[in-house]
């Protein structure tokens, strides 16, 4: 498995090994920052050899991917906390895709795959079954009163995250010229999406 070094404690399986180090580079650049942190900080932050990072992850750009997803679920509380200020459906579900567009670049971690350049890895990890069932689980922990517009199987919080989530990337991807300010961006959801969202009798 590659257990050279590692200060003398190696990992008992691979997914020990890629967990720490994930965590060494989180501590790099944290440290210096993402420009000042190579392959070779973060394998000295591990205790082993850049050929043994090589082992459990090609690039640095994988190694940034894995810090930045390694971080969704602490900005899925924060955007839990953020759409629980919100009364109805269609304002959660428009807040959604502008809390994503704001946050994201300047998330110390998730902001990683955006800021390196590898925006094919982080529309691959956002368009992902993972990530719609995580967004879901956002959705679905809001205090909406979802059954009342229609909202209440599996397959409806999936979808209706995808939907959301698929709107998220493309704003943040490709920008309307000039962008659109948050209430802007926030009307435009709520205009489009709202009526699928509202109350049923």
């Amino acid at each position: 498995m590659g257990h050279h070094g590692w200060q003398g404690n190696p990992p008992g399986t691979e997914q020990e090994a890629r967990r720490r180090i994930v965590e060494a580079a989180t501590a790099c650049i944290d440290r210096v920052g993402l420009a000042k942190t190579s392959l070779s900080d973060v394998a000295a932050e591990a205790g082993i050899t850049r050929q043994t990072v090589y082992r459990y992850f090609p690039s640095l750009a994988d190694i940034l991917g894995a810090v930045a997803l390694d971080r969704v679920e602490e900005f899925a509380r924060r955007m839990e906390r953020h759409l629980a200020s919100f009364g109805t459906a269609a304002e959660v579900a428009a807040e959604s895709v502008v809390f994503g567009v704001r946050a994201v670049p300047d998330d110390p971690h998730l902001g990683l795959l955006l800021k390196a350049g590898e925006a094919d890895v982080f529309t691959v990890a956002v368009t992902s079954s993972q990530s719609f069932s995580l967004g879901a689980r956002i959705l679905r922990n809001v205090p909406i009163d979802w059954a009342a517009v229609g909202v209440t199987t599996d397959a409806d919080f999936e979808g209706l995250a995808e939907t959301l989530m698929r709107l998220f990337l493309s704003f943040l991807q490709y920008p309307s010229t000039p962008p659109h300010t948050d209430d802007e961006l926030r009307v435009l959801v709520h205009r489009w999406i709202g009526p699928a969202l509202n109350a049923r009798p």
